[in-house]
């Protein structure tokens, strides 16, 4: 019997995962794994198959991440697995910092913004502390203010696809907002000054 195409399988298991149908991609990665155990694409797939069963939007946000890094980065099976590993205990913190919050039931699907903060001080590395975060829970800004912090963050930090993804999706609400057209100044100094 010959061997099923690696790119047809993958790309039937990636729409089925991408539609939400966890049990096909999940079996669909597993005829992948049978035919090349070892495919990273389909090492991951099931383990985010197995999140999905649990909460989608966590699977397809690390999903989304996955199919950026694995573009850009040679060992992007190698962050997967540790952000895989750690996400369990990251659950466990950001649900701690939720629990000690006295806006608890305002906040109860995400974390304020000083509560994200605090987290990022306490884990100490901003990139990892941030992942943790945005794969856990979400941050809720209650105002124009704290998006603006929150953004700016984000430069300081050298998130730039993020900051720009955020201040994009601000772009109706404010369009001529001076505050945050200058946001988009501050970035565009910051990727100036980091060409390479």
């Amino acid at each position: 019997m010959a061997k099923v195409s690696l790119n047809t399988l993958l790309t039937r298991a990636e729409e089925q995962f991408t539609s939400g149908k966890y049990e096909n991609a999940l079996r669909t990665y597993g005829l992948l794994l049978k035919e090349y155990p070892t495919d990273s694409d389909a090492q991951i797939g099931v383990y985010l198959c197995d999140i999905g069963l649990e909460s989608a939007d966590e699977a397809q946000a690390l999903f989304d991440y996955y199919q950026i890094i694995k573009n850009e980065q040679d060992d992007a099976r190698e962050v997967m697995v540790n952000l895989l590993a750690t996400l369990d205990v990251s659950q466990g913190q950001v649900a701690e910092i939720l629990n000690t919050n006295e806006d608890k039931a305002e906040y109860k699907d995400g974390i304020g913004y000083e509560d994200f903060l605090k987290f990022i001080d306490e884990r100490g590395d901003f990139k990892r502390a941030f992942e943790d975060i945005m794969f856990s829970t979400r941050v809720i800004l209650k105002s124009k203010e704290e998006y603006i912090l929150f953004v700016t963050v984000l430069i300081e930090k050298g998130q730039i696809e993020l900051a720009t993804q955020f201040l994009d999706s601000l772009t109706n609400s404010f369009a001529n907002d001076q505050e945050i057209y200058a946001l988009y100044t501050k970035l565009e100094a910051y990727q100036k000054r980091n060409i390479k």
